[in-house]
């Protein structure tokens, strides 16, 4: 029975409009004003490509923020899925006590993103947290580095508030692992392949497409990374540990430049297509995996 095409358009109209509403139209109005100066209380006036070229030529906060963003997203892209493969791989052996090992892998995934700042400031202060407290129990003299507000330190000490809590890759690969049929890898034994030659050759290619979405998760959350950096640095000390996400959010919510502003969320949502894409084609998602 033929379904009439007004009756499917019917369907799909809510849909379409909530979608032009709340994502379609506030995107339109970013790039638009991109192109136009626009500040508080100024006048709204059509300046072209200026904001993209005070950006890139003029503008060393908007390039310290682009390159630490780069950075992250390689981090989290390589390091982050990378450990969170391998430790996916070394449960899949399901050995005893493999799952509470995968819970207490999630814990930091449930948690608030601000109860995490607050944990991670406790845990590098100056005074009283529990690295410098092991240091000077080590060493046994006076140990009081600001690790988030030391320029050597700060970049490392926000990376590693987020890099190796890897619950979510953990949970995903280890998904695709397991959902790979047993006759498929009791061939390969019979055959005479080893672990390390089984993991290789018949596991990873069989989850391609799943370490590849792990990928877009976790250079799109590098992205959009802000509350972490925010309540740890705020982007300091100087701008060390300033991203993308945060100068546009005190471009727009302290200096009230919003023409500015949206011209940054232009380069962000360029950014995260571009990085989608390149992983698309890097790990050929369209393609079946068996």
């Amino acid at each position: 029975m033929k379904v009439k095409k007004w009756k499917l358009a019917s369907f799909l109209l809510p849909c379409l409009l909530l979608f032009a509403l709340i994502y379609l139209a506030p995107m339109c109005m970013v790039f638009g004003s991109s192109f136009f100066e626009w500040k508080a209380g100024g006048v709204f006036k059509f300046i072209g490509l200026d904001n993209y070229i005070n950006a890139f030529r003029n503008d060393a906060r908007m390039l310290t923020a682009l390159k630490n963003t780069g950075i992250w997203v390689v981090l989290q892209s390589v390091v982050h899925v990378m450990l969170g493969t391998v430790i996916a791989f070394m449960l899949s052996k399901r050995k005893k006590g493999w799952k509470v090992l995968r819970t207490i892998y999630m814990i930091p995934n449930v948690v608030s993103a601000a109860a995490l700042a607050v944990i991670f400031l406790n845990v590098f202060n100056a005074q009283y947290g529990i690295i410098n407290s092991f240091v000077k129990t080590v060493t046994g003299k006076p140990f009081m580095k600001n690790w988030f507000f030391d320029q050597n330190s700060a970049f490392i000490t926000v990376t590693w508030s987020w890099l190796l809590y890897t619950g979510m890759i953990i949970i995903l690969v280890l998904a695709g692992v397991l959902s790979i049929p047993e006759d498929v890898v009791e061939a390969a034994k019979i055959d005479g392949a080893t672990d390390m030659q089984i993991n290789m050759k018949i596991r990873l290619p069989l989850i391609r497409t799943i370490i590849g979405t792990c990928e877009i998760l976790a250079a799109t959350s590098m992205l959009r990374e802000f509350e972490l950096i925010y309540l740890t640095t705020n982007g300091g000390p100087g701008d060390t540990t300033l991203n993308l996400p945060l100068y546009l959010y005190k471009t727009s919510m302290t200096d009230n430049n919003y023409g500015y502003a949206n011209m940054m969320g232009v380069i962000l949502i360029i950014a995260g297509v571009i990085v989608v894409s390149a992983i698309n084609r890097l790990f050929k998602m369209n393609e079946a995996d068996y």
